[in-house]
């Protein structure tokens, strides 16, 4: 599947990595940069083919179909058409067996390309294990948000997971820092999400009781600095669901900006965190607990808290014993 031409009809084969993918997953994952209305177009209009028959995007693939793919235009490269840098030595390899990785992902690194990003995380792993046959995201995580992502090495791994996912079995845990005292020791949080686009064409989420779909997050008290101005305050969020954008869209709307947010929190408090050292949102995937897809053992995975964030709360600390 590396060699795709964006000026001829292209024919592939499917392997062990896309058996069992429905049709338009597949191609979205083939067909980096290439917006999903046109991809959902080629598949209404009967332009794309398996085995010679026009498909639904739902159908599932086997292994050994053949697909037609009409040539295909974009501003991005088509997967495999430039090579991707491999993952850099620097993002560390928290947990690995023979059906998943974890790493800790760094903010500002997307985790799959796309939306005018040519190569994420996802595609820098295939350059840097080319006999992999099968990596693919078990999850996703904000480009600006760090920590704990998994990456499955067997799609038995990626199909149980993602149904442990489904079925809320996944213990997923962030660190976060808002704006404000925070005074519940722990607080269930129960607001339905939706999407919608800006006047720009922006996409973003907002709380929506009426048509919403259905969004929890409990958040725990860890620290609260209170000497300074504003107050502010260390949570941990336990994502009961994992909606676009849930934990900054939860915490907006109860009135509690989360730091360097640029998106929904607190323009000018952002401005005033960067000069003292916080240049990125302090959203951090701090840990995944889990039964193992295929060996049905417990997993428990963690990663620390990254300098750039703890240097800001030894920042805090150092502000609160100096006013004492």
């Amino acid at each position: 599947m590396n060699d795709l031409s964006k000026d001829a009809v292209n024919r592939l084969a499917v392997d062990e990595a896309g058996a069992g993918q429905r049709v338009d997953n597949f191609l979205l994952r083939v067909l980096k940069g290439v917006p999903k209305s046109h991809i959902y177009r080629i598949l209404r209009s009967g332009e794309e083919r398996v085995n010679r028959l026009r498909v639904k995007p739902d159908v599932r693939l086997v292994l050994g179909d053949e697909l037609r793919i009409p040539p295909i235009r974009t501003g991005v490269p088509l997967t495999g058409t430039r090579k991707p840098p491999p993952l850099s030595a620097s993002i560390p390899i928290l947990y690995e067996d023979d059906a998943l990785i974890a790493v800790d992902k760094p903010a500002g690194l997307a985790v799959h390309g796309g939306s005018g990003v040519a190569f994420g995380l996802i595609e820098q792993m295939r350059a840097a294990r080319p006999t992999a046959k099968f990596l693919e995201l078990v999850h996703r995580l904000d480009r600006d948000t760090s920590g704990v992502l998994l990456v499955a090495k067997k799609r038995a791994a990626l199909v149980g997971l993602h149904a442990a996912l489904r079925e809320g079995r996944v213990d997923k845990r962030y660190q976060i820092l808002v704006k404000g005292q925070w005074r519940d020791a722990k607080r269930e949080v129960t607001l339905p999400l939706t999407k919608y686009l800006t006047g720009t064409g922006e996409r973003r989420v907002r709380v929506e009781q009426v048509g919403g779909q259905a969004a929890k997050t409990v958040f725990y008290r860890r620290r609260v600095w209170t000497g300074i101005d504003p107050a502010v305050s260390l949570l941990e969020a336990e994502l009961h669901t994992g909606r676009t954008h849930q934990i900054r869209v939860h915490l907006t709307h109860l009135g509690f900006a989360l730091a360097g947010d640029e998106k929904y929190g607190d323009f000018a408090w952002n401005k005033a965190l960067a000069k003292q050292g916080l240049k990125r949102m302090f959203l951090h995937a701090r840990r995944l607990a889990f039964t193992h897809p295929v060996e049905e053992r417990e997993v428990e995975i963690e990663a620390a808290l990254p300098p750039e964030l703890s240097r800001y709360l030894d920042a805090l600390d150092s502000v609160r014993l100096a006013d004492a």
